[in-house]
């Protein structure tokens, strides 16, 4: 097994998850992705992620609401949930920080940035405790 960081990316468009699957593995991630919220649900029951990609548009459960299911979770507490969203009206980032994310970034993303985007928000989370 890798020691390299598992990432879950909750997204239902397949487009993107195939996008931003090919560019966290060419910088060196292990990328898991689902297309919905209970398919992320189920997905957290046997693995814990460094960190999870939320997009907020999403059917069945939106982002907001799976986000706020995911911080409920002791085992997920120090995960951080990034919102990957089109939502930039004025206003969208803060609705995204209120309902549990950690940070926000913007779609289209810019496949330059991103694998520097996710080092930056895992490097920031705080510590797993050790036992």
């Amino acid at each position: 097994m890798s020691d390299a960081p598992l990432i879950l990316y909750v997204e239902d468009n397949p487009d993107n998850r195939l996008l931003v699957y090919r560019v966290l593995r060419a910088e060196g991630f292990n990328v898991e992705t689902v297309p919905d919220g209970p398919s992320g649900l189920e997905f957290v029951e046997n693995h814990i992620p460094d960190l999870i990609l939320m997009d907020i548009n999403l059917p069945k459960i939106d982002g907001y609401t799976m986000t706020a299911r995911l911080k409920q979770r002791q085992e997920l507490v120090n995960v951080p949930i990034i919102a990957l969203t089109a939502n930039v009206m004025k206003g969208d980032r803060e609705k995204t920080i209120a309902a549990g994310c950690d940070g926000y970034i913007q779609k289209p993303i810019n496949v330059d940035r991103l694998g520097d985007q996710i080092r930056a928000f895992l490097s920031n989370r705080p510590q797993k405790k050790a036992r």
